[in-house]
């Protein structure tokens, strides 16, 4: 087999050429590691697989390569430790029972700092998902997670943000696994501003005689390597070397690529399938002739060549067996994508079909998951060789110590001089104050609360981060619309625009856009307007006569409207509906809703499921009789105990009569009751054309355009020029 003619040759180049090809082709490797890849570790100018997978392994990362002569001063053996630093997860001896079995906790612990930073959900879920794994693949059963997290400025909008969706991260993984948070702990300060750190740790519980380790068992010659799980994409590809650069903001959405996504509910089933593996191979005693290993840092490479080289074996791989979730991607993605809820076995050939039978058969991965699956990759080998194969090419031919050694510095270094005191500190009286004090104490008597609302993007739709973006932002809106008018003037056929949110903003941006596409004499063949609501009509819980009349503008600027689905999924410009109906689009608004903007802190504030907050009939804080809320961050009700549809007419109004009520309790008066009501609601169908109710007149056409805009004052067309 022919050895690939990919080939990066750095042969009498100078550094200033060899770093400018390092960044080119976009590889975080300097020049002396490149050199010593190319004189000394291969003897040969390096591939472009192999130049990846030397990065990678090579990071500080994977190979703690400044920090590796100082960890090894740590203790890291005892009576009681089993297993010290050196597989998957440590494993410590706590207990005895009556047949003189030791039992032992097996503990993994790793930081999720760079990914949490750039996409806080996403970044901290899938720490959950690998540290889960790494204990789980010792042959343990997870009984518990907990976490450690250090946050920026309290008071930073970004810190919130960063708070928000790593608590959610953790909580969306580790509840549908249904394995307990039992504890943390949480700190502020600046310095985590650019870089927060979020460390996880997941705790399991096995018998001394029945772990199972990371690498290859004794005589494994010849055995398989079988990859378990999620087909591979580019997702978390060059996660490794991510996690070892210093962040910059600039570069916050090219680091994006380089974090994993997550599947909580497909990672329960493989715990689940998994467990009653292990009951297998202990039945049959097999426990010691296999070995397993979470496909982590660097993916397919990375397991592969370290379950073989810790046992002094080399490994073989052909790239054309591994089960994949994107087409026509470069074969080293496929080779170090850390596509996340994968493992990988090594199997005696007799013990294989069994493995592959469980999980393809018995628990059905392939239709539990698209594309999940259970694939013989490779196989161990005895000469020490890293091979791998793509196709007809070999891509990969190096020692496989040599890969997984990488680099080691020791790096200049100076004590640093302390002159350490105890502090006297008194015992705070009230800790929220503390935690929130910002050196900018506003004393008040009276307070209203109308902080606004945000736009609504549900965590369940896959990908959505990637698309979401608040249209309530003027800075984005007008974003949106010169992408708007870029599409209409770019030549490509078949323009498709989609708008998911049939509510009120989503019917008269999609309304407005129609009627640009009109003036403009585009057909709708050319481009299509697509609005998508999950309930059976547009303009959910409003009055028949402003639905009817929508719909009848909807009809005829040819907007097309898919009822009765929600979204599953947003990937490569296609929605993917629950009913399994698909909508393309080269451009997307999601327009679901709002909710309010949190608070800081919510001690003795009932909050409802939107985030606003519960107020009494005279708009007060409930239990904080001189503090009011207004506008979207207040829950209100009408007369017959509806919600109120928070709109600007209502915030003024209730601004007002807050102010009234203020002055009333100064000078001892009853307050008024919160009994508001709008002059009507009224829709712009576009053009000179709207909709209404008005003091309980249904109003429509030319009549309602005018009254809307004499109501309104101010109206602002988003997509006019």
């Amino acid at each position: 087999m022919a050895f690939t003619q990919e080939i990066v040759d750095f042969t009498g180049l100078t550094d200033s050429k060899i770093r400018t090809k390092l960044e080119k082709l976009n590889i975080p490797l300097t020049v002396e590691e490149t050199l010593k890849i190319q004189n000394d570790m291969l003897g040969r100018a390096p591939s472009l697989a192999e130049l990846i997978l030397f990065s990678i392994q090579g990071s500080e990362h994977c190979s703690y390569k400044s920090s590796r002569t100082h960890l090894k001063q740590f203790t890291t053996d005892g009576p009681d430790v089993v297993l010290g630093a050196k597989e998957d997860a440590g494993v410590v001896a706590v207990a005895t029972d009556n047949d003189g079995h030791r039992w032992c906790v097996v503990m993994s612990h790793e930081s999720h700092n760079h990914p949490s930073q750039i996409v806080p959900y996403e970044g901290a879920a899938t720490g959950v998902g690998g540290n889960v794994r790494d204990v789980m693949c010792m042959g343990a059963e997870v009984i518990a997670c907990t976490d450690s997290f250090r946050f920026g400025d309290i008071n930073s909008n970004k810190t919130k943000w960063i708070h928000d969706g790593v608590v959610a991260g953790i909580a969306g993984y580790g509840n549908p696994l249904g394995i307990p948070n039992i504890g943390g702990d949480l700190y502020y300060h600046d310095g985590y501003n650019e870089n927060c750190l979020v460390t996880l740790v997941t705790l399991g519980i096995v018998r001394e005689d029945q772990i199972i380790h990371s690498y290859a068992p004794k005589n494994a010659d010849g055995y398989d390597l079988i990859l378990i799980g999620k087909p591979t994409d580019n997702s978390g590809f060059g996660g490794a070397s991510f996690a070892s650069v210093e962040l910059e903001e600039a570069k916050k959405d090219q680091n994006k690529g380089a974090v994993q996504e997550p599947n909580a509910f497909l990672e329960r089933h493989l715990l689940k399938s998994t467990y009653a593996l292990f009951d297998i191979l202990k039945e049959k005693g097999l426990i010691d002739n296999i070995g397993f290993k979470d496909l982590g840092a660097g993916g397919v490479a990375c397991a592969s060549i370290e379950l073989a080289e810790t046992s002094g074996y080399g490994a073989e791989v052909w790239m054309d067996k591994v089960h994949i979730g994107m087409d026509n991607l470069h074969p080293s993605v496929y080779l170090c994508s850390e596509t996340q809820e994968r493992f990988m076995w090594v199997s005696p050939p007799e013990i294989t079909s069994l493995i592959l039978e469980h999980y393809n058969k018995v628990f059905d991965l392939p239709g539990v998951s698209e594309g999940a699956q259970a694939s013989v990759i490779g196989k161990i080998r005895e000469n020490g060789q890293y091979i791998v194969h793509n196709g007809d090419d070999e891509i990969v031919n190096a020692p496989a110590p040599e890969i997984t050694e990488g680099f080691l510095y020791n790096r200049p270094y100076e004590a640093r001089m302390k002159n350490c005191t105890e502090p006297n500190i008194l015992e705070p009286t009230d800790y929220n104050k503390v935690l929130l004090d910002n050196k900018e104490v506003i004393s008040y008597d009276y307070l209203t609360i109308a902080s606004g609302s945000v736009s609504f993007f549900p965590r369940q739709i896959k990908n959505i981060q990637e698309y979401a973006a608040d249209i309530k932002n003027i800075a984005t809106l007008q974003d949106y619309k010169e992408k708007f008018f870029n599409l209409l003037n770019t030549k490509k056929q078949n323009k498709n625009v989609a708008i998911v949110g049939g509510g009120l903003s989503g019917v008269e941006i999609a309304l407005e856009m129609s009627r640009k596409l009109k003036s403009k004499n585009i057909k709708e063949d050319e481009c299509k307007i697509s609005l998508i609501e999950q309930l059976p009509n547009i303009l959910p819980n409003m009055d028949p006569y402003l639905v009817a009349n929508t719909e009848k503008a909807c009809n005829d600027l040819n907007v097309k409207r898919y009822h009765g689905a929600f979204v599953n999924e947003v990937k490569d410009n296609t929605v993917f509906l629950s009913d399994d109906r698909k909508v393309d689009f080269d451009l997307i608004f999601f327009v679901i809703g709002v909710t309010s903007e949190k608070l800081v802190s919510n001690e003795n504030i009932e909050i409802n499921i939107k985030n606003q907050i519960v107020v009494d009939e005279y708009l007060r804080i409930k239990m904080h009789n001189n503090v009011f809320a207004v506008g979207d961050i207040a829950q209100t009700m009408d007369e017959n105990g509806n919600f109120v549809l928070p709109t600007a007419q209502m915030a003024k109004l209730q601004a007002k009569l807050t102010a009234k009520n203020i002055l009333n309790t100064i000078n001892k008066k009853p307050l008024l009751e919160n009994k508001l009501k709008t002059k009507g609601l009224m829709i712009d169908l576009s053009g000179m054309n709207a909709v209404g109710l008005f003091l309980n007149l249904k109003v429509r056409g030319l009549i309602a355009y005018v009254l809307k805009r004499v109501v309104s004052k101010v109206h602002t067309r988003i997509f006019n020029y």
